[in-house]
């Protein structure tokens, strides 16, 4: 298993974006997730949704949308995990 960070970036107030990665062999088992890095006490700043969708038969597109739940600007990382 390795971990790393494919995106950072900002959004502003309810704000949400979608961003893309592509290239991944099919056969991985990639885990995505996102971490503020602006950090806010209380409710949760992010939620994001992650969709995959095959390009060739060996290789993948991820689309990850993230939307800030807070009414203050956020900065986040998007990470990976390759689980196989």
């Amino acid at each position: 298993m390795w971990t790393n960070v494919q995106f950072t970036g900002s959004l502003g107030p309810n704000a949400s974006e979608r961003l893309f990665t592509t290239g991944w062999p099919a056969d991985w088992h990639v885990v995505w997730y996102l971490v503020p890095t602006t950090p806010q006490s209380g409710a949760p700043q992010v939620e994001w949704e992650v969709a995959v969708e095959r390009y060739e038969a060996d290789h993948a597109t991820y689309w990850i949308t993230v939307k800030n739940l807070t009414a203050a600007t956020i900065s986040y990382e998007a990470r990976y995990a390759v689980l196989n």
